[in-house]
């Protein structure tokens, strides 16, 4: 069923715009494929309109404009900004444009929806949701409504063109609808679910949000998959499908990509979950209409990493000199799984390879790896002190033990790469029908796993979190070309390719940048005002391309350093419209726990105590501690010159140390009530921890 598109109103909510679009006319470049607005198939290339997030039904985030290319590319300026909240630089925001008939509509920090003009940059309307700040990815559009998600599993409709309310449906029961995509297609509604005890797949009656079928991530009993659960394990299995399905009404599948396995204390322990734990770390394809479950491809057997998979891409390519109809699967273990999208086998051979075992976590005794390898590093290296170079990926902040991807842990940490932050997260994925080539932005954040770390693992004080862009051939599941960047690129930083040849993407320091799609050479760049953690997209009006991103920022990896913004940008061919101020970049160096404290204000005076813990007034701890903030304290400032001391205190049971990386300045063994002094004749930072236990670490700031 084709999805028939109301032409926008103009109720105005009236936002300052700063300059406004020229008219043009249309070069009548169109051709006989159905426009992307109309979601009909599952790979027809965006146009004219960006409907959805993602771009089409097959995640490609592709668009098959291309005035905007290579060549002119250099010339792109900004043409307006929209402060859609007013000009807020607080919240979370993760929210990808939708673009229908001119229109752009973008969710903002505390989930309120919005209408803007795509020419002129005004506000047509604005929905205020009632139930409290959440963070929002986007909504879908349809059927003559915007479809968002409120607080208290709300479900909503807005009129497409006036922001009124259609409907309201609040559906409990299924984990947490809140935090988490919404797709439209053929008149249904894909809803997943985040962050819950055991998750589901739902899908609801666009007409008026009652749910038509639901699919568990974790199988009741007598269901497919059920058995893969030791016991009643699978009601707190985790396995949410919180990121945006695909859908090819062509083959009447929904794909959906179910996150990690969990378990009653963290994702990192798997020892009373035995079982491969189906469908976590799956995609499954299952009946559009109905939910019955058609095939599955479990990427992570019984989880405890918290390593999932997170995009499903649907793309039409040639293996081995046949057409296949494939779906890529690819996430935080840095490797893509290219699958027929019929059936789920894969096109290019997969293998199930032995890993790591400890009967402790009930590990499964082989993990499926593609036969073309992966486009990270899988392996954290021992480098001597002193010789790792700032940005290597592959480095090792000292003092942990190091390990591979599926290294099986218990009590003492295992630093391991990539890291639940690093590969590809939630970012969007793209596939270019002109190049033919899969792209993702990924991280590098190494991460320390074991059962006494909270959640889902510690990603080491002091470590670089960076990234890059990578460009991989899903053909043959080789790697084209690959960009390191000086930021980690897997949350939010969504990639959009066009028939121009140019990729567009927006980093943590608010840039927004324009690369060659064949090669990866940085082609432009902007500078936005705020962090960018959404996808940018291309849309036209009277004939004219655009390219607009949403600056706003996400705390994820870089905390409360990534600047943040409401800032809704368009840009086009010649637009004038002056760039943002530079904010101040995010710290790339995982931050110590605490507040800087000025040496010289120490009792003794600029010293630091190993494995004791500050409180805020300055009280030093009683008893040995192994916490992350167990150096007192945690940062010190002194001016070049300053002659520090580290002592291991004479009540402390144990030997400590002060490492110092990755400089390799020091590395002092100290037995209680031993001390040792270092004289800093440079400026910078300079991180430490403890050969005991790495958990603890701190840092001397020099100016």
């Amino acid at each position: 069923m084709k999805l028939k598109l109301l032409v926008s109103s103009l109720f105005a909510a009236g936002v300052l715009t700063v300059s406004h679009a020229v008219m043009g006319n249309d070069d009548g470049d169109r051709d006989h494929r159905p426009r992307a607005a109309e979601l009909s198939d599952c790979c027809t290339p965006g146009d004219k309109d960006f409907p959805k997030v993602g771009g089409n039904l097959g995640n490609q985030n592709y668009s098959r404009l291309h005035k905007i290319n290579q060549h002119n590319v250099s010339r792109l300026g900004a043409v307006w900004l929209n402060h859609i909240e007013g000009g807020v630089t607080t919240g979370t925001n993760q929210s990808t444009t939708v673009a229908v008939d001119g229109v752009l509509y973008i969710e903002s920090a505390p989930g309120n929806v919005f209408a803007v003009d795509g020419k002129t940059g005004v506000t047509k309307w604005k929905y205020t949701q009632p139930r409290g700040s959440l963070t929002r990815r986007g909504v879908a559009v349809g059927e003559g409504k915007v479809f968002t998600i409120t607080g208290d599993n709300t479900v909503v409709a807005l009129n497409k063109d006036t922001g009124a309310v259609v409907w309201e449906k609040q559906h409990n029961g299924w984990g947490n609808v809140e935090k988490v995509a919404v797709v439209y297609s053929d008149g249904m509604l894909y809803l997943g679910t985040n962050d819950g005890n055991r998750g589901a797949g739902l899908a609801l009656r666009a007409s008026d949000g009652e749910l038509v079928w639901h699919f568990w991530g974790a199988p009741d009993p007598g269901e497919i998959g059920n058995d893969t659960w030791e016991g009643n394990s699978y009601l707190t299995g985790g396995a949410t499908p919180w990121i945006h399905p695909a859908v090819d009404p062509e083959l009447n599948l929904v794909y959906w990509v179910f996150g990690n396995a969990r378990g009653n204390r963290s994702s990192q322990d798997g020892s009373a979950r035995g079982g491969e734990n189906l469908f976590s770390s799956s995609i499954v394809a299952v009946d559009a209409k109905t939910g019955v479950y058609r095939w599955h491809f479990q990427t992570i057997h019984h989880g405890f990493w918290d390593m999932e998979n997170m995009s499903a891409v649907l793309a039409d390519i040639r293996v081995h000199g046949k057409d296949r109809k494939a779906v890529v699967l690819g996430g935080k273990t840095g490797m893509y799984y290219i699958l027929d999208r019929r059936d789920g086998t894969p096109l290019l051979g997969i293998d199930e390879l032995p890993v790591p075992q400890d009967p402790r976590q009930k590990t499964w005794p082989t993990q499926p790896y593609p036969r073309q390898g992966g486009w990270t590093e899988n392996c954290i290296v021992d480098q001597p002190l002193g010789t790792a170079i700032p940005g290597n990926p592959a480095r090792a902040v000292p003092n942990y033990v190091r390990g591979c991807l599926y290294a099986a842990h218990w009590d003492i940490p295992i630093l391991t790469i990539p890291g639940h932050g690093g590969g590809a997260d939630w970012n969007h994925h793209s596939f270019s029908h002109s190049t033919g080539l899969m792209y993702t932005g990924f991280g590098y954040v190494a991460a320390a796993h074991s059962l006494t770390e909270s959640s889902n693992g510690l990603r080491a004080t002091g470590e670089y979190q960076t990234g890059g862009i990578v460009a991989v051939d899903p053909s043959t599941n080789e790697v084209k070309w690959k960009k390191n960047m000086p930021y980690e690129l897997a949350h939010g930083n969504g990639i959009l390719t066009t028939a121009g040849d140019v990729l567009f993407i927006g980093q943590p320091d608010g840039n927004l940048l324009a690369l060659g799609a064949r090669h990866g050479h940085e082609l432009w760049r902007f500078q936005t005002g705020a962090a960018v953690s959404a996808s940018p997209i291309t849309y036209e009006i009277d004939g004219e391309q655009y390219v607009a991103v949403y600056a706003g920022g996400t705390g994820i990896p870089y905390g409360d350093s990534a600047p943040r913004g409401d800032n809704l940008w368009a840009f086009k061919i010649g637009g004038t419209l002056a760039q943002a101020a530079t904010p101040t970049p995010p710290v790339v160096r995982r931050p110590v726990s605490g507040n800087p404290v000025e040496g010289a204000t120490l009792t003794p005076p600029n010293t630091v105590f190993l494995a004791r813990t500050r409180s805020a007034t300055g009280v030093v701890g009683a008893t040995e501690s192994t916490a992350v903030n167990a150096m007192a304290p945690t940062h010190m400032r002194v001016p070049v010159g300053t002659m520090v001391t580290f002592t291991n205190p004479a009540t402390n049971p144990n030997v400590h140390c002060a490492t110092q990386f990755f400089e390799g300045l020091f590395n002092a063994i100290l037995h209680p009530g031993e001390s040792f002094s270092y004289t800093f004749t440079q400026a910078g930072e300079y991180f430490f921890n403890d050969c005991f236990s790495p958990r603890p670490t701190g840092k001397i700031e020099v100016h």
